[in-house]
């Protein structure tokens, strides 16, 4: 069993759902990551979502564009990404880690010599938001061989009938946009987002996780009702940005693994509420 399975299958038997955040790899500086992802799984992360820095990230709003510019500025490459997530599997085996990023560095290493190395690290699943099924045909058996879940983004317009092409390719579980446009949006209807995950559950078993405007505790509660995973990025990456600008790169480092452990302590009470 993978870890993503085990991990959902645990949380089911306990009534208890997914807290999944989201940071960018290297941002502010490569001497963070590795850390954080430490005091995020200690704050009540049961999955962690790991983002690879890229030049064009298309789907994100203006937080975690300029979360990959910080962490470019180091140069930090996907096998960066991997060998952060390589020294994270020496202290910390159980926790899944979700890789989330855009094709082309995968592309550049190649598609095999990626899943290979990805799975050598302890990577788990791989989101890759600017591939979709169709044109996945050689690069989804690339993750299976080397038993990495491929997963994929549904949106509020989706129709039902491409919900179940997609999950026909998913595994792991499924992410649920809930809102038109980009990451960090501030206009989530948590009523629409149930009525949307009732219609996903019709055409598959896959556990749901739902992100793309997540930014309280309250919108995790109540997201986490209909969902089985919650998703927080760019509240996160916004404690980030404030404190780079702000302090020292110790002190600023400090205080982001702090405040984001408070705001997911605050967020893993209300799910569990």
């Amino acid at each position: 069993m993978s870890r993503i399975k085990g991990c959902f299958a645990q949380l089911k038997k306990n009534n208890k759902k997914a807290l999944i955040p989201y940071v960018a790899a290297g941002d502010p500086n490569p001497e963070i990551t590795m850390d954080l992802m430490h005091a995020m799984v200690e704050s009540g992360a049961d999955i962690i979502e790991l983002g690879v820095p890229f030049s064009d990230p298309m789907a994100d709003g203006p937080v975690i564009q300029k979360a990959s510019e910080r962490a470019l500025i180091y140069g930090t490459s996907l096998t960066d990404v991997l060998a952060i997530v390589k020294s994270f599997r020496a202290t910390n085996n159980i926790t899944p880690v979700v890789l989330m990023g855009y094709l082309n560095p995968i592309e550049v290493m190649g598609y095999e010599t990626f899943a290979k190395a990805a799975n050598d690290a302890g990577v788990d699943g791989v989101l890759t938001v600017d591939i979709p099924p169709e044109e996945a045909g050689t690069y989804i058996p690339a993750l299976r061989e080397f038993e990495l879940d491929p997963i994929f983004l549904l949106s509020p317009t989706t129709t039902k009938e491409r919900m179940q092409l997609i999950c026909q390719y998913a595994s792991g579980f499924v992410y649920y946009v809930s809102v038109k446009g980009v990451t960090g949006t501030s206009a989530l209807d948590t009523d629409e987002v149930a009525k949307r995950l009732a219609i996903i559950k019709e055409v598959t078993d896959l556990p749901v996780g739902v992100g793309f405007g997540i930014k309280s505790a309250e919108t995790a509660a109540a997201v986490g009702k209909a969902a089985e995973a919650v998703v927080v990025g760019s509240a996160l990456v916004n404690l980030v940005e404030k404190n780079a600008h702000s302090l020292s790169q110790d002190e600023g480092n400090k205080k982001t693994i702090k405040d984001i452990s408070q705001v997911l302590s605050s967020m893993r009470s209300a799910l569990d509420a």
